[in-house]
């Protein structure tokens, strides 16, 4: 019977972001699934706002209701950036009996958090006031974007009051002391030139996952799930051909 192999994508992102990787795994011997996440792609939000624990039952609750067989199949778990910190969760929870785990770019360790960001949101906070004068309102759809594009944070500027909320619970979970207990055969794949969830991230999971080997990347960001798919895909057909 084929393993099965579930890919949870980055915030902000959906199923479409895998595009490169399912076409890379056209013609191997697994099941590939690639579902959007709440609050994403055709997904609707959750009617609350999340934490990660929530996305991990949906994506427990997903994998059951679409693989009816779940205990005689192997499963194999990928997840990018958020999709990753959830993967965490899961494989150090054992809430899926996994028999490999994959995370490309992985968010779920907290950083305190960086000068530029302090600096950025309180001129956002400081921006929409003098942008409420009598003759600057007009501008501030503009500025606001502006001030958000200065700080990096599209993802809460774009979102609703539901998934700003949800993107402040997630980030605020700490998961490296959870990285201990993940016991299954772990593959992380990470490029040098990530800004948003830095190559170090990627050191500490290696030294923290006791099975667990690290695929860099010199000249990567952070779609390495994209620009590298058809190196992940090798690792993943290579592991299906273990069995």
């Amino acid at each position: 019977m084929k393993p099965v192999l579930l890919c949870l994508h980055g915030w902000g992102g959906s199923k479409e972001s895998f595009d490169p990787l399912v076409k890379e795994l056209k013609g191997a011997e697994i099941d590939v699934l690639v579902p959007d996440l709440p609050g994403f792609g055709s997904e609707p939000e959750p009617s609350r706002p999340w934490n990660v624990d929530d996305f991990v039952d949906w994506a427990i609750s997903y994998l059951n209701e679409k693989v009816p067989d779940l205990s005689d199949r192997e499963i194999f778990l990928l997840g990018h950036s958020h999709g990753g910190r959830i993967s965490i969760k899961i494989a150090a929870n054992e809430g899926i009996p996994l028999s490999h785990l994959y995370l490309c770019a992985a968010a779920g360790i907290r950083h305190k958090r960086h000068i530029k960001r302090i600096i950025g949101l309180t001129l956002s906070k400081t921006g929409k006031t003098l942008l409420s004068i009598p003759g600057l309102r007009s501008l501030k759809p503009i500025g606001k974007k502006l001030m958000y594009k200065i700080v990096r944070v599209h993802d809460y500027e774009k979102a609703s009051e539901t998934m700003r909320k949800t993107l402040v619970n997630v980030s605020a979970e700490d998961l490296r002391p959870l990285l201990k207990d993940i016991k299954v055969r772990t593959d992380i794949f990470w490029g040098k030139q990530d800004s948003l969830t830095p190559f170090s991230d990627a050191k500490i999971m290696e030294a923290e996952i006791t099975d667990s080997i690290l695929h860099s990347y010199p000249e990567t960001r952070h779609a390495v799930h994209k620009t590298e798919a058809k190196d992940i895909a090798k690792a993943i057909i290579t592991r299906v051909k273990q069995d």
